[in-house]
């Protein structure tokens, strides 16, 4: 069985959960008898060395069977893929590979336009999709905050999106539903990592039969052995991922203000993430300024250390200099694999009490949650944690290991095999797409010329 696996970026190029998550998917069949899995992912211009002129498609870093696509004249507002030479270089590419299992992990970079393209190519391939945020039916990123006070969203509606773009009607948001629904629904399964992630995707009218709940998976960075921790203070702190608005770093910095307003100051954060340049300029000023005014002070007055980036490989040096991993995100975190990460190596964790975390945390028992985005509340988490006479170690005596790997890639393949129990060979439309203006979209690959056109 031949397995392609599209990815938004690679982990080698962006760290991200999403891109992580699919390379572990890709080094998981890699071992699996009788699979070989393909990865294709989407790289931005601004990798500017790894675009050769006339290119689309190429090999990455001389590893067999990694591949990045080189995006161009993306459209953003559609979710679309917009370069013909793209799109065509793409359908010779299935062509080329024929996989059995098409398995998207997004449509960011890529185009949602290819999912339908792909089923008119390889109509008898199973098409597969991952969700790892709400990009379909969010347009603020897939993120579900509300743009003018950053709010959780918990619907979208043509007025509700209105409110958060002004200058695009409430009909282009029904336009959209109707554009995103109309291409997924060439898709035979959909995963999502979280269980309330499929309850949202259900109430926006996905099938609740065709949606698999698959855990998010890695392999053990730990070599399974927990990090000794014999300190007699539990008043240590990490982050760890990226430094973006919605991840929350904001909010660990103002509890540490918080904490020292009131005087409290026996405890250090090491901060270790990038990707700020990402950060909305208000976030990115913020954190910068907090930053430099930090280094500015004596070392032993420094509560935050900034450690900068790192490779999952550096675990285990990072997470053996904290006792605590916090998770602050402001948004609906789908699964937030750096919980899987703190169990891996023992750390306990405390987390917004939102989405993923608050699924995953069970607070009081192996971890601690605190309400969103509420620098006080985490203060006070902070504050409890650091004191409180053997708050940690009842913790940790209640971690559960966290998903492997291969945990994952079973899971998966019980996708695929089931793609294939209930799938029906019904005849592919000659009817394009519709176009988000209501006229059909041109096919730049239609099945009669794709039929025709020589392989490899």
């Amino acid at each position: 069985m031949k397995v392609l696996l599209l990815s938004l970026f690679h982990p080698e190029l962006v760290r991200g959960g999403a891109q992580q998550i699919c390379y572990e998917l890709f080094e998981g069949l890699k071992g699996r008898e009788g699979i070989e899995p393909v990865l294709l992912c989407a790289i931005e211009p601004r990798f500017t060395a790894l675009y050769k002129s006339g290119a689309c498609i190429t090999g990455f870093d001389n590893r067999p069977n990694e591949y990045v696509y080189l995006n161009r004249d993306y459209d953003y507002t559609w979710n679309k893929a917009a370069n013909p030479q793209l799109i065509e270089a793409y359908a010779e590419f299935l062509e080329t590979v024929r996989p059995d299992v098409v398995h998207f992990h997004h449509f960011l970079l890529f185009g949602i336009n290819l999912l339908p393209l792909t089923r008119r190519i390889l109509p008898n391939a199973r098409l597969i999709f991952t969700f790892h945020e709400f990009l379909s039916i969010c347009a603020a990123n897939g993120h579900m905050l509300r743009l003018s006070d950053k709010s959780l969203c918990t619907r979208a509606s043509n007025v509700r999106c209105h409110q958060c773009f002004p200058d695009r009607g409430p009909e282009q948001f029904f336009m959209r539903e109707m554009w995103m629904k109309r291409h997924l629904s060439v898709v035979d399964r959909f995963t999502a990592p979280s269980r309330f992630m499929i309850e949202h995707y259900v109430d926006w009218g996905l099938e609740r039969g065709k949606v698999d709940h698959v855990t998010n998976g890695q392999r053990d960075y730990s070599g399974g052995v927990a990090l000794v921790n014999d300190r007699k203070k539990r008043n240590r702190f990490g982050f760890f991922g990226q430094m973006v608005d919605n991840k929350g770093v904001w909010v660990i910095l103002r509890a540490v203000e918080q904490l020292r307003s009131e005087g409290f100051r026996d405890f250090t954060v090491e901060i270790n993430g990038d990707n700020l340049r990402y950060a909305s300029e208000e976030r990115r000023k913020e954190i910068e300024d907090f930053l430099a005014a930090e280094a500015k002070l004596p070392f032993a007055e420094q509560n935050v250390m900034f450690n900068g980036s790192y490779h999952v490989d550096q675990l285990a040096q990072r997470m053996a200099r904290v006792d605590w991993c916090i998770v602050p995100s402001t948004w609906w975190e789908i699964f937030g694999l750096v919980i899987s990460e703190a169990w891996m190596f023992g750390r306990p964790v405390i987390a917004s009490n939102i989405g993923g975390p608050k699924e995953r945390v069970r607070h009081e028992e192996d971890g601690l949650l605190f309400a969103v985005g509420d620098p006080r509340a985490l203060a006070d988490a902070m504050r409890r944690a650091c004191t409180e006479e053997g708050l940690w170690d009842r913790l940790v005596a209640a971690i559960r290991p966290p998903a492997s790997r291969d945990v994952m890639v079973d899971g998966y393949l019980a996708s695929y095999a089931s793609a294939a129990a209930a799938k029906v060979n019904q005849p592919i439309s000659e009817a394009a797409p519709i176009q988000p203006g209501g006229e059909p979209e041109a096919a730049p690959v239609g099945p009669r010329r794709a039929a025709g056109r020589r392989k490899g």
